[in-house]
């Protein structure tokens, strides 16, 4: 059994892709289950935010897993296997596992070294336990990449700016609310769309860049009103929850709307931000040009309307316009510092597993040298029946000491090199020589050679990069 990646990101796809390919906390057991139905599948775990869609499969067939992943996304998205394998990317083995690593660290995220990663990956594990779609490869798997995760936050300083894709998000709008003559930014009244996790932290960040105001806006107002509450008590500013209804009235009053939900279509309509422009026009005071509104769109699918971005004075500052921004690249010392954690943390977890891998093959050594000693036992006392209980007892012990020395060295060299190159090569000799049984030493030993693929290999990137 080994593990396939399929998947999308930032690095890979447009938004437009990412959209498409998102999946919600919602439909995500529905589709593990659709994964799961597919026989080459035994283990699902999804991982979907606002830069990425990745599925790990635990398969024992490379082209069929592969050719079930792709059904069941084409089924959520509408999209055709040539469209997605056009921005997609697969990993298989080794690679897979390295890639998981690497996305935990926080390395392969927009804003490098950001933490919100780990949480998500917890989720889609927790999500993938609850579903009963986590077997024992993806259960250590998982566990192994939050350890991951968190080494390199605690080893390093890749984390050191605090950065997120907020963060940049709201430092590209102060950028925006910069007045070019005295340099003072207005950034003091706020609106924030969504009140979970994304929410939290935009109101939080808000609340540390100086604004004065906020409101919390959500489909569910008991919702709001308990961020609003936590961010009062926490920051000592003015913060109010409402519903969606009210939102053209927030925005208004708005220098900046931070949108982070995980509804699919949009939430801010072209109507709710001309109906906001409209009241901010008639407040203006002495006819002046209403200041600027600009609206942090977070949110995967996109939670604005990208009308929005022609009326006049809107600024649209949105996941595809943060690629590539300064401020979302990590030191490059606390970089190499953190794929060094990771170089370390996959070498220790192969190793492990390919010791586990040939534990069935030496038990099934010892279980076949306990069986040969034991009928041996019994041929000796049919042919002395009159070999004395004690007599019988210390040649019995002997056999078995002897047999022990025998095996002792084998089977501690079989798993010390498991842990080498081409190690499973090893236990699968004395499978051969011992005339072992497969069933329990295949059931988990290393990969073969699927569908041409060596073990450990990627496909590579799958079309346009």
């Amino acid at each position: 059994m080994s593990v396939l990646l399929f998947g999308v990101s930032h690095r890979s796809a447009p938004v437009e892709v990412l959209e498409r390919l998102a999946v919600s906390d919602h439909d995500r057991p529905k589709l593990v289950d659709a994964l799961l139905s597919s026989r080459a599948i035994s283990e699902a775990m999804l991982v979907s935010t606002c830069n990425r869609v990745e599925i790990y499969a635990v398969v024992d067939a490379f082209h069929p897993a592969l050719e079930a992943v792709g059904a069941v996304l084409g089924d959520h998205s509408g999209m055709t296997v040539n469209d997605m394998t056009r921005h997609a990317y697969v990993r298989y083995s080794e690679a897979a596992v390295e890639h998981l690593f690497t996305v935990a660290a926080g390395l392969d995220s927009l804003v490098v070294g950001e933490q919100q990663i780990l949480g998500q990956i917890r989720n889609a594990y927790l999500s993938a336990d609850a579903n009963d779609s986590a077997g024992r490869v993806l259960h250590e798997l998982a566990q192994q990449a939050l350890r991951v995760g968190k080494r390199v936050h605690t080893e390093t300083g890749i984390d050191r700016a605090g950065a997120s894709v907020v963060s940049v998000a709201l430092h590209r709008a102060k950028s925006l609310l910069t007045d070019p003559a005295t340099g003072a930014h207005r950034l003091r009244r706020a609106v924030v769309v969504g009140a979970g996790a994304m929410g939290g932290l935009a109101t939080a960040q808000l609340a540390r860049e100086g604004v004065t105001e906020m409101v919390v806006v959500n489909r569910t107002v008991d919702k709001a009103d308990h961020l609003a509450g936590n961010i009062a008590a926490n920051h000592g500013i003015s913060v109010r929850g409402v519903g969606l209804d009210d939102l053209p009235a927030a925005m208004a009053t708005a220098d900046v709307v931070v949108t982070c939900t995980g509804a699919i279509g949009a939430v801010v309509g072209v109507g709710s931000v001309h109906e906001a422009l409209a009241s901010r026009a008639g407040n203006e005071a002495g006819g002046n040009a209403p200041a600027p509104l600009v609206i942090c769109d977070l949110g995967l699918p996109r939670n604005v309307d990208p009308a929005a971005a022609r009326l006049p004075g809107v600024h649209i500052v949105d996941i595809e316009g943060l690629r590539g921004d300064s401020e979302t690249q990590a030191a490059e010392n606390d970089t190499l510092a953190a794929r060094s954690i990771v170089a370390a943390e996959l070498a220790d977890y192969l190793t492990h597993q390919r010791q586990a891998e040939v534990t069935p093959t030496v038990a099934a050594l010892r279980q076949r040298a306990a069986d040969v000693v034991e009928a041996e036992i019994l041929r000796l006392e049919t042919r002395l029946p009159d070999l004395e209980g004690a007599q019988r007892d210390e040649v019995a012990k002997t056999v078995r000491r002897v047999v022990d020395k025998l095996l002792h060295a084998p089977t501690v060299r079989v798993k010390q090199l498991a842990s080498t190159p081409n190690g499973d090569h090893y236990a699968e000799a004395l499978r051969e020589l011992f005339e072992l049984k497969p069933g329990a030493a295949e059931a988990v030993s290393a990969p073969d050679h699927l569908g041409g693929l060596p073990a450990g290999e990627s496909t590579g990137e799958l079309g346009d990069r």
